[in-house]
Parts: structure tokens; C-alpha cells; sequence
């Protein structure tokens, strides 16, 4: 649960110089946007069934390890989980770097990511980068992900990160019981004095809490 809190740094972690050259270089570069001009963000937090209907549209699907779990191993979860789609999957396959899988073989891998708290983000990479095309989807911890780990060491979540929907907690059926606090990757849920705290600005809408709240008491809903 710590390492989801602002400024959190493991001994072996993504250093600074090497998330500021690479993770976030083009972050740093300012643009001017006119007043009412909506820009698509690149990093799109998923939930699962976002992903299904994503997925089921692919011509070609390929699956390969995760880099930054392959790096860090600073938690067990799944490794063999980067999908990739269409034209970057069959670059990949033709690289020897991934290999091909069916639609089945990948709802096996997202579910089996979903039950271990990983939270899927669709990127738009490399050459075949359109806007608002989704290229990859990848699995992400707090913890390894060079993406994912440096935005909330450093509290830019809420800047860098878009997502369609955001969950909603039914306070009559909630025990109060934790688990949702747990599942959370963002730190948007925390329990202060034996009651839940939630940060609707902290929230993704990634799902995670859903599958294991006890009691069914939490939803998402369209933004």
C-alpha cells in the first residue's frame, strides 16, 4: 500500500533521471490549447470490459512479458500480459518479441490480470501511433510499471491519466470492511478511523474494487 502514496521510492526502483529522459519526456514539452478544445489523453484506464469490446474488434492479437516486472520483480504478479493489437501485434510476432494469441487467450490473460489487481491501460505506440487508436493494452502494477509507478510517485495522476468511468459505493450496503482499500492501485480509497475514505479525483474507474467487495456495493458509472 505505500509505495501508492505521492514520493514513495523502493531501494531498486525506475530512477528519476531515467523516468524524466524517457518515461516523461514528452510530458515536459508545454503547448498552448485554446479555450473549449478537448485533447485526448494517450493513457486510458480500462476496465474490463472496456478491454473485451477493444479486443474483440482485433484482427490480430499478441501477448508478451512485461518489461517492468521482468526489471523489478517487486510483486507476483502475472508477467507474460503486454497486448498488443493489429498492426503493432504483427510487428511484434514478426520481431520474435511476441506471439500471437486468440481472442480466448486473451480474455484468459485479462481476467487472470483483473483478479490480480492489475490495471489495464491502453497506449497508442511507436510508428503505427494513430490518435484515439488503441495499439496496446497493458496490465499495470503501482510498483514495477515505469508508466504507472512515476505518475503516482509524483501526484500526476489527475494531470496525465483519462478514463470513462469512475465507481460508486452504495453507503447502505457498505460494511466498511476494507477490501476495496486493498484492490485500489490509485490510493484512491483509504480507511481513516475505521470508516471509508474515498477521492473521487483519485479514481479511474479501473474496476478492481468491484469483483471483491463482499457485499456488492460499489459500481461504476459513465464520467
Amino acid at each position: 500500500m505505500v509505495h501508492r502514496k505521492q514520493g514513495y521510492r523502493f531501494e531498486n526502483d525506475w530512477t528519476v533521471e531515467r523516468l524524466e529522459t524517457r518515461t516523461f519526456q514528452n510530458y515536459k514539452e508545454a503547448i498552448t490549447v485554446p479555450v473549449n478544445v478537448e485533447i485526448e489523453a494517450e493513457h486510458l484506464v480500462l476496465n474490463l470490459e472496456n478491454v473485451k469490446q477493444i479486443l474483440s474488434k482485433a484482427r490480430t492479437i499478441s501477448v508478451m512479458d512485461c518489461g517492468c516486472r521482468v526489471k523489478f520483480r517487486h510483486c507476483d504478479a502475472p508477467v507474460n500480459t503486454c497486448i498488443d493489437m493489429n498492426e503493432t501485434a504483427e510487428r511484434n510476432i514478426r520481431n520474435g518479441v511476441a506471439r500471437e494469441i486468440t481472442l480466448d487467450d486473451a480474455l484468459d490473460v485479462l481476467e487472470k490480470t483483473h483478479e490480480a489487481g492489475l490495471v489495464h491501460m491502453a497506449l497508442g505506440q511507436g510508428e503505427f501511433y494513430e490518435p484515439g487508436v488503441i495499439n496496446s493494452v497493458c496490465s499495470c502494477c503501482s510498483c514495477c510499471c515505469s508508466i504507472l509507478s512515476g505518475i503516482l510517485r509524483f501526484g500526476l495522476a489527475p494531470h496525465l491519466l483519462k478514463s470513462q468511468t469512475i465507481s460508486v459505493t452504495d453507503a447502505s450496503t457498505c460494511t466498511e470492511c476494507g477490501v476495496c482499500v486493498d484492490r485500489c492501485q490509485f490510493g484512491a480509497k483509504e480507511m481513516v478511523n475505521g470508516s471509508l475514505s474515498f477521492n473521487s479525483d483519485l479514481c479511474f474507474g479501473c474496476g478492481l474494487s468491484i469483483s471483491t467487495c463482499p457485499t456488492n456495493a460499489i459500481i461504476l458509472v459513465d464520467k
